[in-house]
């Protein structure tokens, strides 16, 4: 097996099981490990050797069914593969066991017995992943404001008369008009069938759910008799993760919540990997919709058995997302937002019925997306520019929305701007040799001794820090293994502060005299951060490179955006989103992720784009308010921008290479500029010859 995560000169060979000759490449999702396998591999095999975590019970003999997998199918420009089912042997006889005497879906294989036998993009389903992604995006707990689209009227109705024979409808209707004060209200067709039904059943008192939202009143819930509970969704489509909270629309109160992965990531790990799915795969695209929406109605069952709560009691939702995921949610092809112009099918804030998007609510609900702002700055940067709310404060205040594509927006009471930069995954763990998403074991935390180099680390689910005494026995239980987003922003800071990397970021070979931790790694070299057993994580170079280009791309947005404000630096910053809410401020500023700031104006605000759908949802005024910003924020498109190629590359030195970071100096020491030695890496004129041909890749 050759690893191709990214680390220089990690090749390992696997025996072939069948004997048979050559290789396929295979590509794991959720967690975008891969590696060229030998044909005959069996897939589990394969996913062991990455690191990959597929339970198996039974020890691989096809008996517990616990290490079920899917093919994702179709053409994968990113990876320069195609992935077929057919890439797997045919049926064994220990899964036409299995599958006669439990259930196995025609989809699923069990990766004991699937040997690989071409290229594959492997999708893990959840039951099968026990060290799976958490996804942090709990709702915050500030007040809204109430002012509901959707209202519950209780109303006496009038029985039937001989003598006025109004239907049902027109009874119902003319009493909600009489006692609540609506003009014009209709009743929305799902419920004429149970009407009479429910009016009987309540002996003609009933509680009717009435929407209003810029336009005429419409009835889109009935219970008999008295009714008091009454839910609302507020949900953000991630391109990684989705989150979901379910609101009691009567209190404000978030009742239940639920987050999953995102299981387009098996279609790509990015959004533009996604669009070049289904260009390569025009048929895909209602694919990849009905994947979105079944995941979001596994959710909307999780909340509502957690709450107590049922489907039909779900008036309204809000989603929100980025452009890509709008789309896909809508079930609108996104190809357009692939290349120049980046062309919206719609942008607009829009009221969708929740049957004709086949969501699990009341067939009668409301379904209300935020508008997008740009091609590539979507309904999630309005939702978190709705939630912050720098349109209205006196103080410049930058807020990002750190992803798979950053969403940056630069704004006060008087002036805002909105850009997106393409970070890629490389924060979130993928392309990065040792990189995982959020789960228990990660190392989220670390700090480098600068004058032993020796490192120490926390990981996800253990309060000890590595040198702790207990350390070693308490994390066993969950095992080191690998690094998440916020351990890798202080991984690299902490390795520039000790003078591991130069500020090019070329790791220092000269210090293996005074650290083992510097090892030789083909031409390059890299930083050993934890050697126990078996596991072996460690930096490399080219993860130190992923990370500089994903921090240029974003830094060299934030600067395009200052340039056209006027402005040397912002008043404050705001990091938005779960990543954002893990980063220590200090590290990323460091990192020259973010422009210079005092430290105490730096704040990470949590699922901000969770709490703007909240808004919107509990408020309809809210509606309004995004609206109107939204068509006021001046949208900047960073591929037409000639200076964001010179920002990129100034960008890509730690934390910059003109700008002088005074605030930063203030509380950190920096590093004098320095070179490193050792290894054919070290960034001269050729070096940055390679960062412009990168800045305009990135734009």
């Amino acid at each position: 097996m050759t690893d191709t995560n990214g680390q220089d000169g990690a090749t390992q060979t696997a025996t072939t099981p069948s004997g048979a000759k050559g290789q396929a490449m295979v590509i794991f999702q959720p967690s975008g490990r891969r590696g060229t396998f030998d044909i005959g591999t069996p897939v589990l095999d394969a996913a062991r050797s990455l690191g990959v975590y597929i339970e198996s019970v039974c020890g691989g003999r096809g008996i517990c069914g616990r290490c079920q997998i899917s093919v994702s199918e179709g053409q994968f420009a990113k990876y320069k593969i195609t992935s077929a089912t057919d890439h797997l042997s045919a049926f064994s006889q220990k899964e036409q066991r299995y599958a006669s005497k439990r259930d196995l879906a025609t989809d699923r294989r069990l990766s004991c017995s699937a040997l690989i036998s071409g290229d594959l993009v492997i999708d893990v389903p959840d039951e099968g992943q026990v060290n799976r992604q958490m996804v942090r995006k709990a709702a915050d707990t500030r007040h809204i404001d109430r002012d509901p689209a959707t209202q519950l009227c209780y109303v006496d109705v009038a029985e039937p008369d001989m003598e006025n024979p109004l239907s049902d409808a027109d009874r119902l209707i003319k009493a909600l008009e009489a006692e609540w004060g609506y003009e014009n209200l209709t009743l929305d067709h799902p419920l004429f069938v149970s009407l009479q039904t429910i009016l009987r059943k309540g002996n003609w008192s009933v509680t009717a759910a009435v929407f209003e939202d810029k336009g005429h009143p419409v009835i889109t819930g009935l219970w008999p008799g008295f009714h008091d509970r009454l839910y609302g969704l507020a949900v953000d489509i991630g391109s990684t993760t989705i989150a979901m909270h379910l609101n009691d629309m009567l209190t404000g109160q978030v009742v239940a919540s639920a987050g999953v992965s995102n299981p387009q990531i098996r279609f790509g790990e990015d959004l533009m990997s996604r669009v070049s799915y289904i260009q390569m795969n025009p048929d895909k695209q209602p694919e990849l919709t009905k994947t979105v929406r079944d995941a979001i109605d596994t959710m909307i069952g999780q909340v509502t058995e957690e709450a107590g709560a049922t489907r039909e009691e779900i008036a309204e939702a809000v989603f929100v997302g980025n452009p890509v995921m709008h789309h896909l949610f809508l079930g609108i092809d996104p190809i357009e937002l692939g290349g120049a112009p980046f062309a919206l099918t719609v942008s607009e804030g829009i009221t969708h019925l929740a049957r004709d998007l086949g969501i699990g609510i009341n067939p009668a609900g409301r379904i209300y997306t935020l508008p997008c702002i740009a091609g590539h700055v979507g309904a999630d940067a309005a939702a978190v520019t709705l939630a912050e709310g720098p349109h209205r404060s006196e103080e410049t205040t930058l807020v990002v929305d750190v992803g798979t594509n950053a969403e940056i927006i630069l704004g006060n009471n008087t002036r805002a701007l909105a850009a997106s930069s393409p970070t890629g995954p490389a924060f979130e763990g993928a392309e990065i040799s040792c990189g995982q998403r959020a789960a228990p074991g990660a190392i989220e935390r670390v700090r480098i001794d600068p004058e032993t180099l020796e490192p120490r680390f926390r990981i996800i689910g253990v309060d000890l820090w590595s040198d702790d005494e207990g350390f070693t026995e308490v994390a066993g239980e969950i095992g080191v293994t690998g690094i998440c987003g916020s351990g890798i922003v202080e991984v690299i800071a902490e390795m520039y502060l000790s003078g591991v990397i130069s500020e090019d970021g070329v790791v220092n070979g000269a210090l293996q005299e005074k650290s083992p931790r510097i090892i030789a790694n083909g031409r390059t070299f890299s930083y050993v951060l934890w050697d126990k057993g078996e596991t072996v994580i460690s930096i490399a170079q080219t993860d130190v490179r992923a990370i500089q280009l994903a921090k240029a791309a974003l830094y060299a947005g934030v600067k395009l955006l200052m340039d056209k404000m006027g402005i040397e630096r912002p008043d404050s910053i705001k990091f938005a989103g779960a990543f954002g809410s893990f980063i220590d401020p200090k590290y990323a500023m460091v990192l020259g992720l973010i422009p210079d700031c005092p430290l105490d104006k730096v704040e990470g605000v949590g699922n901000s784009a969770g709490t703007g759908a909240r808004m919107a949802l509990l408020n309809r005024q809210h509606r309004r308010e995004i609206e109107q910003t939204v068509r006021a924020i001046d949208k900047i498109e960073t591929a037409l921008e000639k200076k964001f190629q010179d920002h990129f590359v100034n960008a890509m030195a730690f934390p910059n290479k003109v700008d002088p970071f005074t605030n930063l100096r203030q509380s950190v020491t920096l590093p004098e500029n320095n070179q490193a030695s050792g290894g054919d890496d070290a960034q001269g004129s050729a070096g940055r010859r390679g960062n412009r041909r990168r800045a305009r890749r990135a734009s």
